[in-house]
């Protein structure tokens, strides 16, 4: 069952201009930079649902082929789930597409999947199940 809002990922070019935007015009600071795999993020926490700035660092990862196709902008959002692989085997019963049948460690040990965009109005949707 969701949760709630976990948060919502942004694609950016430049995730330094980005943490400045949202400091400077939204009185909003970002956590420190990260980086896993192929991406630099950084989490802005915001009440009831955190943003998630991602930048990639090589030219042929999955954000940086988002950026390419649709520019800067959300890349996804995120649902907190209790028991991830229940909802991925549910949904997929319900005809739901998705990239990842069984989920992953995320940088921070929390499994996460990915739901594909053509099953869910164009949106890539993540669902995630933190580690307590």
């Amino acid at each position: 069952m969701i949760k709630r809002i976990s948060h919502i990922g942004l694609a950016v070019d430049d995730i330094e201009e980005a943490r400045r935007f949202f400091r400077e015009n939204f009185f909003l600071s970002a956590l420190e930079r990260e980086s896993f795999g192929e991406l630099l993020f950084s989490f802005i926490q915001v009440e009831g649902a955190d943003i998630e700035l991602l930048q990639s660092t090589t030219n042929d990862g999955q954000v940086a082929k988002f950026l390419r196709k649709k520019g800067q902008g959300i890349h996804h959002i995120s649902f907190e789930v209790d028991d991830i692989q229940s909802e991925l085997d549910r949904l997929k019963l319900n005809g739901v597409r998705l990239i990842n049948e069984k989920p992953y460690l995320n940088a921070h040990k929390n499994l996460v999947a990915f739901l594909h965009p053509k099953s869910t109005f164009g949106v890539l949707v993540e669902l995630i199940q933190f580690s307590q």
